[in-house]
């Protein structure tokens, strides 16, 4: 996040606005699993905490991540790692580090969840008052790198803008910190590439240009460098899923974005497609300045969140990419915080994409007051969504107030499976009453609240899906 853009970005949302699309599709890749089938991931970010914890890991314990699950009902987990952490000198990598990450996997794993490892920095390193890079791979000429407040504005301190200005290669002192980066990369992927939990990468969090901005940044010295990370990866990872992000100083208010489309070397193989996707963010500059969802501010957020809508999936089609929402968020103590979360959770189905919210770390911008005990807003970050589609999705959507899934998808050559659908318990206590046309067969697991539905294959016919909650004693074709 970055607040150097902010009055340009309200000030042209008038222009780049658009008020968002109906249902539908509109898009055709999507992030799949091992058998074909989209899934559409909703979990959080874990977390905060990792950046600044003596070893490099997040708050939580094994039973949180239960907790996890049994209380939000979430499958996803954007895991914060740094390269400080991953490599603490140069060319040595820290195995230990990774090893107590792949510990925590494994917590997740557990409950069922996919892992997305995220490469995190904020205003470069810790050595310019940030978090990510390593002291060593950070030169700042010498010049003041004081925090700022609010903290965003310490981007801009010459000391953070010539340490990017160096790693970016615009000023050319260092242009081993790129392939040092990449090599830790590499390293990483080396290390994950045979665990099945790990649904993949994401090159770096909320990148900023230094003194290179806007498409002058995204289509040169950013996309050079995903490319050089992507090859690199493929070398020892030919399977996983490979994220990237677009400038976050612009995207995340709903601007465009320039990121091209990147090559992935897996597609040399016959039959094998591209798994790069889009993981922008969204921060509406009237909610992460610590507006209310509520007037003017409320009006400025949706004109934010009609404008991100547009342009996300121009930029998700010109590159050929399905789209993750790698964060959002607010503080859920501000009023009209509920209000906010449904609709970007309508938003979300609308676009039918996953999300990670920001973040699992207790306290106001949290679904956990303190570890264990859940916050006001996680009964609202509980919903019911499609975990896997097993075809291509058209159109899905939960009306809150009638308590209705909908879901329609076409079959798909080569999607084996289930399609699976998460109840959560507030709403449907007793399981969900299923109408599907076609013939099908259905599997309720309680303990998970997971409606799991298996369709004979219809070529040419939309299967349609209604899910309701079971009322004892009336629905008598409910699965509960």
């Amino acid at each position: 996040m970055n607040l150097v853009v902010l009055a340009c970005a309200i000030g042209l949302l008038g222009a780049v606005g658009a008020k968002p699309s109906g249902h539908g599709a509109w898009q055709e890749r999507f992030i799949t699993d091992s058998q074909g089938r989209a899934l559409i991931l909703y979990g959080l970010n874990t977390s905060s905490s990792s950046k600044y914890s003596a070893d490099g890991m997040p708050w939580i314990k094994q039973a949180d991540v239960a907790a996890e699950y049994n209380t939000l009902g979430t499958d996803f987990v954007r895991y914060l790692i740094q390269w400080s952490d991953v490599e603490p000198e140069p060319g040595v990598y820290d195995d230990h580090y990774l090893a107590e990450v792949r510990q925590r996997i494994g917590w997740y794993q557990a409950q069922g969840y996919q892992v997305l490892l995220d490469m995190h920095q904020d205003v470069y390193g810790a050595a310019v008052g940030g978090n990510g890079a390593p002291g060593w791979a950070t030169d700042s000429g010498g010049l003041a790198a004081t925090v700022q407040s609010p903290w965003e504005m310490t981007y801009v301190q010459p000391g953070v803008t010539h340490a990017y200005d160096e790693f970016w290669g615009t000023r050319t002192d260092h242009p081993e910190y790129q392939q040092q980066y990449v090599a830790a990369w590499t390293h990483v992927a080396s290390y994950f590439a045979r665990n099945n939990t790990v649904l993949g990468y994401d090159l770096m969090n909320e990148p900023w240009g230094g003194s290179v901005q806007g498409p002058a940044f995204e289509t040169g010295p950013l996309a050079h460098l995903y490319q050089n990370a992507i090859d690199a990866i493929r070398t020892v990872d030919p399977n996983h899923w490979i994220f990237v992000e677009p400038e976050a100083a612009t995207t995340n208010y709903g601007l465009p974005s320039a990121l091209p489309k990147l090559d992935d070397p897996r597609t040399a193989t016959p039959g094998a497609e591209a798994r790069i996707g889009y993981a922008p963010h969204l921060y509406p500059a009237p909610i992460d300045s610590g507006g209310t969802y509520s007037g003017t501010d409320q009006y400025l957020t949706d004109r934010t969140l009609a404008s991100w809508q547009t342009q996300v999936q121009r930029t998700a089609a010109r590159m050929d990419a399905p789209v993750l929402m790698g964060e959002w968020g607010l503080d859920a103590t501000q009023d009209g915080a509920h209000l906010y979360v449904d609709h970007i959770q309508t938003l979300l189905d609308t676009m039918m994409i996953g999300s990670a919210y920001w973040s699992s770390d207790p306290g106001s911008w949290s679904p956990w007051k303190a570890p264990g005990k859940p916050s006001d807003i996680a009964d609202v970050l509980a919903t019911a969504y499609p975990r896997a589609i097993a075809g291509q999705p058209v159109d899905f959507s939960y009306d809150k107030s009638t308590l209705e899934l909908t879901m329609d998808w076409n079959d798909k050559a080569g999607v084996t499976g289930s399609t699976d659908v998460y109840l959560p318990p507030g709403d449907f206590p007793d399981g969900g009453d299923v109408q599907l046309n076609g013939d099908y067969k259905a599997k309720w697991d309680a303990s998970r609240h997971i409606l799991s539905l298996t369709v004979k294959a219809t070529p040419g016919v939309t299967h349609h899906l209604v899910i309701t909650p079971t009322v004892p004693g009336v629905n008598e074709s409910s699965i509960g």
